[in-house]
């Protein structure tokens, strides 16, 4: 299985409402409940009013659009990457799922996934 890596580096935020991100950006991953309206988007296109912040992530995404049928490819990733001492943040769409680590973790977590048999770009 191949893994692209994102090239630009993100950020993981909260916010109050909707109008002071882009959405035109992309990457752009929202999710919005009852309790809050997080964000992850390039670092660069923070807005400078946010609740919460981190920046320092790097994403991986899953090359190819993946069947709502197959199992466990998120839980292998995860396995592997936490097997290394690696934390993630996963983020889902409708093709696909993008994996996202700390970017002083990446060369690391390259490593591991290279030898776990995935090819990362």
């Amino acid at each position: 299985m191949k893994l692209v890596t994102l090239p630009k580096d993100l950020s993981v935020y909260k916010v109050v409402d909707l109008t002071q991100v882009d959405l035109t950006q992309q990457p752009l991953f929202i999710g919005v409940t009852d309790e809050e309206t997080s964000i992850v988007s390039s670092t660069d296109n923070v807005p400078a009013d946010t609740i919460e912040r981190e920046d320092g992530w790097k994403a991986f995404k899953i090359e190819g659009v993946l069947d709502f049928s197959l199992v466990g490819i998120l839980a292998k990733i995860a396995s592997l990457l936490a097997d290394a001492g690696i934390s993630i943040f996963a983020v889902s769409t409708y093709n696909t799922d993008y994996i996202l680590i700390k970017a002083d973790k990446y060369d690391t977590a390259v490593a591991t996934l290279r030898e776990g048999g995935y090819s990362v770009d």
